[in-house]
């Protein structure tokens, strides 16, 4: 039986040499899930923008919710609202799909020669493309109602890195055991949940008392978030005290997630 490389290595090598067949399948993926659609890939903003209007009418119309250290502008709290969802969606995309990857590709599974690996890889690629669109859509609102965003906005790619690598790792691990644990999809669901209000989307972590706080910073999306948002509408610069350790503990667990998919895709082809 085939023994697959667990180096972290393989990780970057496998996506390189399989390079235009990861972009292949991302098209696939993408066109795939709007076939057959009147607007296509218009839904991929059109459904965040609907729950943005939903989420920012409960909070800021409903509970008179404003966000701290903002003015009482109801369109600022939306921004505000929509970068959080913005880097939610993407990490909930990936491992939301995780457990049923391998097992809505099952004719990849039976081939020998293909590149298992490069699956979870396709699924970021994906949520990639539509947070791009929604992020078009963030900086067109933000630029008609408050002008040009503050350069500290170019930091993004790099405040979200580490939550890129971390998504991978967990989609390795969660694309695995999905083989062997049919009822994962429906745990995940609700976990991703449970994350969305664990993490600062629709509140800033100051705003938590104390005793509560240790709660949220737990939550793997909650340093992204919050960055994102300091670095696409307060101006803020990165906190790399916080980032390195963030982003070393991500590569961890990418690795430890890769290392997992490896080790168990032996036994795919049987289970399937």
């Amino acid at each position: 039986m085939k023994n697959f490389s667990i180096s972290p290595i393989h990780i970057l090598s496998s996506v390189w040499c399989n390079w235009s067949l990861t972009i292949t399948l991302i098209k696939r993926e993408v066109t795939g899930r709007y076939r057959g659609s009147i607007l296509g890939i218009l839904w991929s903003f059109l459904n965040p923008l609907f729950m943005l209007a939903v989420y920012t009418f409960f909070f800021s119309v409903v509970f008179k919710a404003r966000w701290a250290g903002g003015s009482e502008s109801k369109t600022e709290f939306a921004l505000v609202l929509f970068a959080g969802l913005i880097v939610f969606n993407l990490f909930a995309e990936c491992v939301n799909r995780a457990p049923s990857l391998v097992l809505s590709n099952v004719n990849f599974v039976k081939k020998v020669v293909f590149p298992l690996e490069v699956l979870p890889w396709v699924v970021l690629g994906s949520a990639l493309l539509h947070m791009i669109i929604s992020l078009g859509v963030w900086l067109l609102f933000y630029i008609v109602f408050f002008g040009i965003p503050h350069v500290s906005i170019f930091y993004l790619p790099i405040v979200i890195l580490p939550l890129l690598i971390l998504t991978l790792g967990i989609s390795w691990f969660l694309s695995s055991l999905g083989v062997y644990l049919r009822d994962l999809s429906q745990v995940i669901g609700t976990v991703t949940t449970v994350l969305m209000f664990m993490s600062p989307v629709f509140y800033p972590v100051a705003n938590l008392p104390e005793k509560y706080r240790m709660f949220v910073l737990i939550s793997p999306l909650t340093l992204s978030v919050e960055q994102a948002r300091d670095v696409m509408i307060f101006g803020k610069p990165i906190n790399w005290t916080a980032w390195l350790p963030y982003l070393f503990v991500s590569m961890t667990i990418a690795w430890l997630g890769f290392a997992w998919f490896q080790k168990t895709r032996k036994g795919f082809a049987d289970v399937v």
